[in-house]
């Protein structure tokens, strides 16, 4: 008997049996794995040889002597403590942190919002590690009294935690 494939043609030499449902769909699928959940052939599941973990490898370490703030999702480092500039803002979770600067984090396209101190052109933060959005970067403040934040980051306390030498 030959069986033909799509990738290779097989010979095999099959003794007389009776027919049933089952030969005729091996014999039409003998080696298909779309068909391991199929009711008519069971194969256990396999395990992988070797099992893949993501590693957590930030862009940026602060120094371990310092308090940091870092992700509270993931760990990764976010900011030092002297970086920052003011506990006194309010993001859309709660209470956010103004910092001047920061690691380990991306930023989106800039987009103008209106929030609690005018007008302003911001961009969301996301951390690099999870992906998390964690705040907004502030690109431009139309109003002259707001000038001081540009440049500057708004972390979420929801999203932070504080790490090293905190008391």
């Amino acid at each position: 008997m030959r069986f033909i494939t799509a990738q290779h043609s097989i010979s095999v030499y099959l003794p007389p049996r009776p027919t049933t449902a089952l030969t005729c769909v091996l014999r039409c699928f003998p080696c298909e794995p779309t068909w391991a959940g199929s009711p008519f052939l069971h194969r256990p599941p396999t395990r992988p040889m070797v099992t893949m973990t993501r590693s957590k490898t930030f862009q940026a370490y602060l120094p371990s002597c310092h308090r940091t703030y870092s992700c509270i999702h993931c760990r990764a480092h976010l900011a030092n403590h002297d970086e920052l500039i003011s506990k006194s803002f309010q993001g859309s979770q709660g209470r956010a942190y103004l910092f001047n600067s920061v690691v380990n984090v991306g930023c989106g396209p800039a987009e103008e919002r209106v929030l609690l101190t005018g007008l302003h052109a911001v961009a969301d933060i996301y951390c690099e590690n999870c992906k998390t959005t964690l705040g907004w970067k502030y690109e431009h403040a139309f109003e002259s009294s707001q000038k001081y934040k540009e440049g500057k980051f708004i972390i979420e306390l929801a999203h932070m935690i504080k790490d090293n030498g905190w008391d």
